[in-house]
């Protein structure tokens, strides 16, 4: 999988300044934490994020 292919993240979590996201096509993966500065700022905890060369949007 290359950095330009999109990947969809489901936040599990919102924990201060950090977010925790688990990729939605392998949910027994490991959660990621990810500053909420690098987020949009409309995410709540369920919501989906779709990374792009280390740019979320929501999905």
């Amino acid at each position: 999988m290359a950095l330009t292919d999109p990947v969809v993240f489901i936040v599990i979590k919102i924990d201060g300044d950090y977010a925790w996201l688990r990729r939605a096509d392998t949910p027994a993966a490991e959660p990621i934490m990810v500053a909420q500065a690098l987020l949009p700022d409309e995410i709540t905890e369920g919501c989906k994020v779709q990374r792009v060369l280390f740019d979320y949007s929501m999905a």
